[in-house]
């Protein structure tokens, strides 16, 4: 270990802007073994292993990085599944800069070891190469409810099969995954890669029921007097937010979270082979700059979009998206109007003809540190669009705070939980992910998934 004393990661092999921008097969194509054992050789192996102290689910990351060094894929598969249940998908959506990575000591010379693409690596080869294993649970004949299928349900429910709990989880979509499934596009997490993750979990015997709208078919309060021991809630954040300005209404305006799933579900993504389910026009803006406006904006681009815009009212510095998720949007064409508020948008027989916005100056640091925009006066103009896409966040769906009687919640709507535990205000249900949290990353709902099935397991174990 150590013998790689580059400053800089094994590129990334990657599709050419160009193309890439015209399909929706993944951007980044994964290391061969050589590559990735090269790369495992600039780890120093850190005896404080300071990029553990990075990652929400405790991966043991230099252990796992030793053995791709020496080659052995599969001890090194075993060591991140020991922590982690869905590492093909953390490889890939994980943001490793400012987690594991941003605490690696080789960062502070030059670049830090890819973790990432290791870990996306060692799943990978996994998937092509393992023979499927036999498992053997002992059950212990409790049984646990886990309400939505996306990261934290999902890691939840594998963590508890694997005590020997019979563990259902409760979709509302026709597909499990959640987020995985319906919100991050197929050119950065390809679906098919997340139907494996999720039947690996399914193999070691959880039960997912789809099309069940906990709160409409079911309540908890049901599920419980069902025999279910303890409920895990990770319903996620689905309601989107709104700009609340003139014209939101008009035909051609979609949330982020619509337009994702519309291209996810029904499969836009198979475009052009197939005509797309989902009409963008030639010019489109989106409003907003996290990784979701990211992914907005660049499936706009691959539905056959000519401009489209990232219209943010902040500078650069303070985009929220990953750096990568940037760097790809602007090598695909992507244009970003920075510092530009949207106030409204305009229309001709109900449908969008533009989008007004009005310039934007930094001001003053605000309490998160941000320096916050103020408008300068009679600087509006209009920027030609025929599809906006409000990328703005999301909140968790009410459904759940309103059919759960004794369950408290923030004001905005999330689920208040103790951090320790995860568990909930109501005894035996406890709750993680975006509906504790609002939207946030894949990891960390993961993390609340794990933390809370070994709370569930202590309190049924009493």
């Amino acid at each position: 270990m150590g013998n790689n004393m580059s400053l800089t990661k094994v590129a990334m092999p990657e599709q050419e802007p160009n193309v890439r921008n015209k399909n929706f097969s993944e951007v980044a194509l994964g290391y061969t073994k050589e590559m990735a054992i090269e790369e495992a050789g600039r780890c120093l192996n850190c005896k404080h292993k300071p990029c553990m102290s990075g990652c929400p689910v405790n991966v043991p990351i230099p252990g796992f990085i030793e053995k791709v060094a020496e080659g052995d894929f599969e001890a090194a598969y075993e060591i991140i599944t020991s922590e982690n249940a869905l590492p093909a998908i953390c490889g890939r959506v994980c943001p490793q800069e400012n987690q594991c990575e941003g605490k690696c000591v080789r960062g502070i010379k030059g670049e830090p070891v890819a973790i990432g693409r290791l870990e996306r690596f060692v799943a990978d080869y996994h998937m092509t190469n393992a023979k499927p294993s036999q498992v053997n649970i002992e059950k212990n004949g409790k049984k646990v409810a886990v309400v939505g299928s996306g990261p934290s349900g999902i890691t939840c429910a594998g963590e508890l099969i694997k005590k020997g709990y019979e563990v259902t989880v409760f979709e509302a979509l026709h597909k499990a995954g959640g987020v995985l499934s319906y919100g991050i596009p197929e050119f950065r997490l390809p679906k098919d890669l997340v139907a494996k993750e999720i039947e690996t979990v399914e193999k070691l015997g959880v039960d997912i029921e789809t099309n069940v709208i906990v709160g409409r078919s079911v309540t908890i309060d049901e599920l419980i007097d069902q025999g279910y021991g303890a409920v895990f809630v990770g319903s996620g954040a689905g309601l989107p937010r709104f700009l609340n300005i003139p014209g939101e209404n008009l035909l051609g305006v979609y949330s982020a979270n619509e337009f994702l799933t519309r291209v996810n579900l029904m499969k836009a993504y198979k475009f052009p082979e197939t005509p797309t389910p989902v009409k963008v026009g030639k010019k489109v803006a989106v409003v907003g700059a996290g990784n979701v406006a990211m992914d907005a904006a660049r499936t706009a681009k691959r539905l056959g979009a000519e401009e489209v815009y990232i219209v943010y009212r902040r500078s650069e510095e303070e985009l929220p998206a990953r750096a990568e998720e940037v760097h790809h949007a602007k090598e695909e064409g992507i244009i970003f109007k920075l510092l530009n508020n949207p106030c409204a948008i305009h229309g001709e027989d109900g449908k969008v003809t533009g989008i007004e916005v009005i310039k934007q100056e930094l001001g003053e640091p605000d309490e998160s540190g941000r320096r916050s925009p103020k408008p300068i006066e009679g600087s509006n103009y209009v920027i030609d669009v025929d599809s906006v896409v409000i990328a703005i966040g999301q909140s968790p769906n009410p459904l759940i705070r309103q059919t759960t009687p004794g369950l408290d919640t923030q004001r905005w709507g999330g689920i208040i939980v103790d951090e320790d535990t995860m568990k909930t205000s109501k005894d035996g249900v406890y709750a993680g992910g975006d509906t504790v949290t609002g939207a946030a990353t894949v990891i960390l709902a993961m993390g609340a998934g794990k933390k809370a099935a070994k709370a569930i397991d202590e309190y049924l174990s009493k």
